[in-house]
């Protein structure tokens, strides 16, 4: 009940300051055009514009009616096709990801990590909390492609590489998932870091099979071995849950197939830094040619069309069944 309760006063608080800064524009352009003051008029139609932005993004935002569209979200990172170029691209997801979720007022928390041999890291697992966490972030799941003169090769070459990004809702406790301890395979090994008088020394970390569907699970961000056993088992439901609504959602094959292979032909975005800079977001078309601002967080252009497009397509979907 709270959860709504903070989701319609949000939403109502949104549509009350967007009125608020829409009358203020066009009073400060009206009295602006009375004065003869042409920066003011400019300063006035350049926060209409702010505003309209806003209204489009609340737009959007309104679209997020999924069952756990409104829920927090894990967000996994894997470097795929590239070693150490890999590696160090999952590394700048993470900050990209840890940047946007920190610009939109979320929490986020890291539960695993697996760093690299040289640089970057192999794997890490996020969980960011706030409204509708996971309503904006599922459009991030699958291949992400970098494209840039590496930084590790004495040639400079042009180098390209690979890291997949699958994001899951966190379950509450409405939500009953059935997992039978039998199915079961639970490890325990120590924590990967720098070190200090508990982590490296005792086997804390904990990672979870879940043997009928291969689900793997890893959490060592706390030292006891029993709270990161209660947050990988809460991650564990979390990724069942997300794949029974999977397989409930239209998108669930090409979601899937994204997943196949982290390289070559699965990508759902590339990002190129030389000989040209753009983004392109190979699901929708959008496209950015700062891809500095891309990977400091600029990311809701890109999660609105996709977004929109899900949506679409769900709704075209039951339209034609319907008929």
């Amino acid at each position: 009940m709270m959860r709504e309760r903070n989701r319609l006063a949000s939403g109502i608080e949104g549509v009350q300051k967007l009125e608020r800064e829409i009358a203020d524009a066009m009073d400060l352009i009206a009295l602006a055009e009375a004065e003869g003051e042409e920066a003011m008029v400019a300063e006035g139609i350049a926060s209409l514009k702010e505003a309209a932005a806003e209204a489009h993004r609340r737009e959007i935002e309104s679209l997020l009616s999924g069952e756990a569209d409104g829920n927090d979200c894990y967000i996994e990172i894997n470097a795929g096709a590239g070693g150490t170029e890999a590696q160090d691209w999952a590394e700048m997801l993470e900050r990209m990801y840890t940047r946007w979720a920190e610009q939109h007022g979320y929490k986020v928390s890291k539960l695993e990590e697996t760093e690299g041999e040289q640089a970057g890291i192999k794997s890490t697992t996020l969980q960011i909390a706030g409204l509708n966490a996971y309503g904006w972030m599922k459009t991030e799941s699958g291949v992400h492609r970098l494209v840039r003169i590496s930084p590790f090769d004495a040639a400079a070459r042009r180098q390209t590489s690979f890291a997949s990004v699958w994001v899951y809702p966190v379950v509450d406790d409405t939500i009953h998932i059935e997992i039978r301890e039998e199915d079961l395979k639970i490890d325990t090994y120590r924590s990967s870091g720098a070190g200090g008088q508990h982590v490296n020394k005792t086997s804390s970390a904990v990672r979870i099979t879940h043997i009928p569907s291969g689900i793997v699970v890893a959490c060592q961000t706390d030292r006891s071995q029993f709270r990161n056993r209660a947050n990988a088992m809460e991650m564990l439901r979390a990724r069942m849950y997300e794949a029974e609504l999977q397989k409930r959602e239209a998108a669930a094959a090409a979601t899937e197939a994204a997943k196949t292979d982290i390289g070559w032909g699965h990508q759902i975005r590339s990002y190129v830094l030389a000989p040209y800079q753009l983004v392109k977001d190979l699901r929708t078309n959008v496209e950015k040619t700062n891809p500095e601002a891309v990977l400091g967080g600029d990311l809701d252009d890109f999660m609105a069309a996709s977004l929109a497009a899900r949506v679409g397509a769900t709704r075209s979907e039951a339209s034609a069944q319907a008929q």
